[in-house]
C-alpha cells in the first residue's frame, strides 16, 4: 500500500476553472496562497502563461514560446491568501467576456529566501513537503551549482533564461539517457543531447544548469521550476506505449488530479489532462503546454485511484515501443497516513 505524509493534496496544488468577465475578479477557495500560476485559455487559442511570486505577479513567461519575460498588468493583480485576483481587461488570463480558462496553481514557500548551497547564491521559494520549488539566480559564465531548496534530488527541472529570446530547457530523469540531455517545453522536439545542458545529475541540495550560454551565460537572469518525487502525492517517471487502444496502465500510488506527458525519442507536443476539466472517465479534454491551441477532445485516458490508463493508440501518448515521460500530481493519495483508501472516480 502507498502511504503518504500529504493527506490533502489540494493544500499544495489545486486547479481553478474561470470564465472571463473583462473586469477584475477575485478567485477564492483555492486553499492556499499560490506561488506559481500556470494559466491557459480553453475555448480558443491563447498562450500558456506562467506567473510566480519569485519574479513578481506582473512578470510573465509563456511555455509555448521562446520569448523573453514580459511585464503586464493584464493577467493577475495579486496572489491572495485563498486564491488570486485576475486583473481587469481581456488580453490576459482568458478574462475577455465569456472566455473560459484554466489556472493550475502551486504552493511554494512564499517569499523567496536566499540559498547558498550552490556555487552561486539563489533565491528560492520551496515547498519540500510537496517536492516543488521555484529558483531564481544570476549566472556568472561558469558551470555553476544552484541550490534548489528541496529535500531530495529533483527529477524534473524546467528552466528559462528570463531576458533572452532562447529556448526553454527541461531536465528529466529519463532512464538510460544519462546527463547532458534535455527536452524543450516550447515545442514538440524529441530528446536532445548537449553536454552544456544539465551535464551533472542533481543532488538533494543542488543542480547544475550546465555550461551552455542559454543556461549560464555571464549576467543571465534565470528561473527554474523543480519537482521531486513524493510518495503518494507526486510521481515523475516513464512508461512505454503499446500502440493499442487498450493502452498501458501507469501506477502512481495515488488518484491523479493532473498529468503532463511527453514522448522522449519522437516529436510530439506536451499533453495536459486534469480532473477539473474532465471530471469523469474517459477523459479527453486536452491542452498542450507547448502550443497555444485551445482545448480539444482527443487522446482518451482514465484516472484511477492508484494511477492512470491510456485509452488511445495515438503515437503522442501511446506509440508502440515509444517511451513516454510523465509527471502526475495527486487529487487523493491511494491510502492516507491514517489508512483511508482513495475513492473511485
Amino acid at each position: 500500500m502507498a502511504y503518504t505524509t500529504i493527506d490533502k493534496p489540494s493544500e499544495h496544488f489545486n486547479i481553478k476553472l474561470t470564465t472571463g468577465t473583462g473586469s477584475s475578479q477575485a478567485v477564492t477557495g483555492l486553499g492556499f496562497q499560490p506561488d506559481w500560476i500556470w494559466g491557459k485559455r480553453r475555448d480558443s487559442t491563447g498562450h500558456n502563461s506562467w506567473f510566480d511570486s519569485v519574479r513578481g505577479v506582473t512578470k510573465g513567461l509563456e511555455s509555448n514560446q521562446t520569448n523573453a519575460e514580459f511585464t503586464s498588468t493584464d493577467y493577475y493583480s495579486s496572489f491572495d491568501s485563498d486564491g488570486f485576483t485576475i486583473a481587469a481587461g481581456a488580453s490576459g488570463a482568458g478574462n475577455g467576456s465569456s472566455q473560459t480558462a484554466v489556472q493550475w496553481c502551486w504552493k511554494g514557500g512564499g517569499t523567496a529566501s536566499s540559498n547558498s548551497n550552490g556555487s552561486i547564491t539563489s533565491s528560492v521559494s520551496a515547498n519540500p513537503t510537496a517536492g516543488f520549488s521555484i529558483v531564481s539566480w544570476t549566472s556568472d559564465g561558469s558551470d555553476a551549482t544552484i541550490g534548489h531548496g528541496l529535500s531530495s534530488a529533483p527529477q524534473l527541472i524546467i528552466h528559462k533564461h528570463r531576458t533572452g529570446t532562447v529556448q526553454w530547457n527541461v531536465y528529466a530523469n529519463v532512464p538510460g539517457a544519462g546527463t547532458g540531455g534535455y527536452l524543450r517545453i516550447d515545442g514538440n522536439n524529441a530528446w536532445g543531447s548537449n553536454s552544456g545542458f544539465f551535464g551533472t545529475a542533481p543532488t538533494a541540495t543542488v543542480f547544475s544548469p550546465g555550461s551552455h550560454s542559454y543556461m549560464s551565460g555571464n549576467g543571465n537572469t534565470n528561473i527554474a521550476y523543480c519537482f521531486a518525487n513524493v510518495k503518494g502525492y507526486q510521481k515523475i517517471g516513464t512508461y512505454n506505449g503499446n500502440g493499442d487502444a487498450d493502452g498501458p496502465f501507469v501506477f502512481t500510488g495515488f488518484k491523479p488530479a493532473w498529468v503532463l506527458t511527453k514522448t522522449i525519442s519522437t516529436t510530439s507536443h506536451w499533453q495536459l489532462f486534469d480532473t477539473k476539466r474532465s471530471p469523469i472517465n474517459e477523459m479527453d479534454e486536452r491542452l498542450k503546454a507547448s502550443d497555444n491551441s485551445g482545448e480539444d477532445e482527443n487522446l482518451d485516458r482514465d484516472f484511477y485511484s492508484n494511477g492512470f490508463k491510456i485509452r488511445n493508440d495515438n503515437a503522442t501518448i501511446n506509440g508502440s515501443g515509444v517511451a513516454m515521460f510523465y509527471i502526475a500530481i495527486a487529487e487523493e493519495p491511494f491510502v492516507t497516513s491514517t489508512k483511508i483508501p482513495a475513492t473511485a472516480r
